[in-house]
């Protein structure tokens, strides 16, 4: 079953009737008569209606199906298939599409442009798509679209140079960089060093594959007794991400580069993890002044026996009198 929840008034609470039909989260063979479509639609369909409504959510009847998972479907970009025994998740056809033909509108709108502007104006629709497709079975894909973009841009250099050979236009805007041929770059001097580097335009398959991180079957965001749980996984999540890594910076740098609770030196050996003050399972907000860095036995230590902390106080400095 797909489909999207969305927001609804609030009020409906109480746990659906049907909470134990399959206790500890383990499906059981389909009842006399009846079929797995069927429990889907009698049982399954209504109990998450009701989990959903107990927290101010609906499903989109609209956006709702019941679909084999063995003819697959699509959802956030996805696509979601059973091959055999083994569940494989990749981009959608009809997102590979629209972000082929929005690079092919991009580079087609750039005929008069120069390869500077083109590259800048490509490289973050590239690596957003490619990080946004990074934890699924995306390689394939990457490779295809990256011999397809290559001939975009071959297209665009010959059109921009009609009276030059292939050879000419090669050298022009094709470079050997390490052992990677015929890559899109321009030749540009360092402001500080003064010496000449490439830049390029970095390919799909550049993107290495990161696999999602599995939760435990147990796990409930909404329940206070796994936050603990909640914040290791999202930081091992977000560890790529180059806007986490910023964060992590600047709390490292409030804190001096001490832990907020044993006041220890917080190190690549020792290692660290983000603690919110205010649990967001009760209200707490994502921002710097509800979050601090900790060291894990310091995080461990924290939850199990309730400890609360504050975050440092900024220093101020001292003003001449």
């Amino acid at each position: 079953m797909g489909g999207r929840a969305r927001s609804r008034a609030p009020g409906v609470s109480g746990v659906p009737a049907s909470a134990g039909l399959y206790p500890q989260g383990q499906w059981q063979a389909a009842p006399a008569g009846y079929s797995y479509p069927e429990i889907l639609e009698k049982e399954v369909r209504p109990w998450v209606e009701q989990f959903l409504a107990a927290r101010g959510l609906e499903l989109a009847q609209e956006k709702t199906r019941i679909v084999s998972i063995d003819q697959g479907f699509d959802f956030l970009g996805w696509n979601f298939r059973k091959y055999g025994e083994k569940l494989l998740i990749k981009p959608s056809k009809k997102n590979v599409r629209a972000f082929y033909s929005k690079v092919r509108e991009i580079i087609q709108r750039h005929h008069g442009g120069s390869q500077e502007h083109l590259i800048y104006r490509l490289r973050p629709v590239l690596r957003g798509w490619a990080q946004y497709h990074q934890p699924v079975v995306a390689k394939a894909t990457f490779h295809r679209l990256d011999a397809k973009i290559w001939y975009l841009l071959w297209r665009w250099a010959r059109r921009r140079h009609q009276k030059k050979g292939a050879q000419w236009v090669r050298k022009r805007y094709f470079h050997t960089l390490g052992n990677r041929h015929w890559e899109f770059a321009y030749e540009r001097r360092d402001a500080i060093t003064g010496d000449l580097e490439y830049v390029r335009l970095a390919p799909l398959s550049a993107t290495s594959i990161q696999r999602h991180a599995k939760i435990k079957g147990a796990y409930n965001p909404f329940d206070p007794a796994w936050e603990r749980e909640g914040e290791t996984l999202r930081a091992q999540r977000m560890m790529h991400s180059l806007q986490y890594r910023r964060v992590v910076a600047r709390l490292y740098r409030q804190q001096r580069g001490l832990c907020s609770h044993c006041h220890h030196p917080i190190t690549r050996e020792s290692g660290w993890q983000d603690h919110h003050l205010v649990p967001r399972t009760q209200g707490g907000k994502d921002t710097l002044n509800n979050r601090v860095l900790l060291h894990p036995e310091c995080h461990d230590q924290i939850h199990e026996l309730g400890i609360s902390i504050c975050k440092p106080a900024r220093d101020m400095g001292l003003v001449k009198a």
